[in-house]
């Protein structure tokens, strides 16, 4: 099989820069932006659960030695655990944490479904404009007839731009689209358990009638007795 013939610039460029410019008109520039984000995190993951946790464990040592009143803030490089840590100190509350990370929680799952969703929109919009490629390379020809070789070509450039159409949506964007939900699924996996690590660490040297935390409360309690 001679694959050179599946090549068709201007097919490509039918269906290619159809299916862009609609899903940016449809999900708009700003998901656009939070969607090509999310690409180039595929690329290089921004979390790294054991670096964090290696640079969270100064200090929760210094915590549970000193106490946190003498406790000082210490950057990790990860905005969410920095942001997190920094209201536990200044605090003393071990709801403070919690709080700040559910915050980053609900930013980072409303991100990830919109890169997502903008990616399934590309999807069903590759095919659409295959099957507009299709129509378009066909009304060229003309009605009194055309050579035989033009009318290969035109039919050439009809089926590659369906093929296109269906590779982009079910090689490409539907694949980007749910690599992008299981990253998301897997980071917020690895913050939990940070943080439920950090959360069992602080306790000890926290008050333990948090509201936020009854269940962490009641276990360091029994575990103490």
């Amino acid at each position: 099989m001679d694959l050179t013939h599946l090549l068709n610039a201007s097919a490509a460029t039918v269906v290619i820069g159809g299916t862009v410019l609609a899903t940016v008109l449809r999900a708009g520039i700003s998901d656009c932006r939070i969607t090509f984000s999310a690409l180039v995190r595929l690329a290089r993951p921004a979390f790294h659960a054991e670096r964090v946790r290696a640079d969270l464990a100064g200090q929760v040592a210094q915590i549970r030695q000193d106490g946190v009143l003498r406790a000082r803030f210490r950057h990790t490089g990860d905005a969410e655990f920095d942001e997190a840590t920094d209201a536990l100190i200044r605090t003393r509350s071990l709801p403070a944490l919690i709080e700040r990370h559910e915050a980053h929680r609900r930013r980072r799952a409303e991100t990830a479904a919109a890169a997502a969703r903008t990616l399934y929109q590309a999807a069903d919009l590759g095919p659409v404009f295959g099957l507009a490629g299709t129509l378009v390379s066909l009304s060229q020809l003309p009605a009194e007839g055309v050579a035989r070789a033009a009318l290969t070509g035109a039919i050439s450039m009809a089926v590659l731009t369906t093929l296109y159409g269906l590779l982009m949506a079910n090689l490409l964007c539907a694949p980007l689209a749910r690599a992008v939900e299981r990253q998301a699924e897997m980071e917020e996996r690895a913050r939990q358990e940070v943080i439920d690590w950090l959360s069992w660490q602080l306790a000890p040297a926290l008050p333990l009638h948090e509201p936020v935390m009854p269940v962490v409360a009641r276990e360091v309690a029994e575990r103490a007795a």
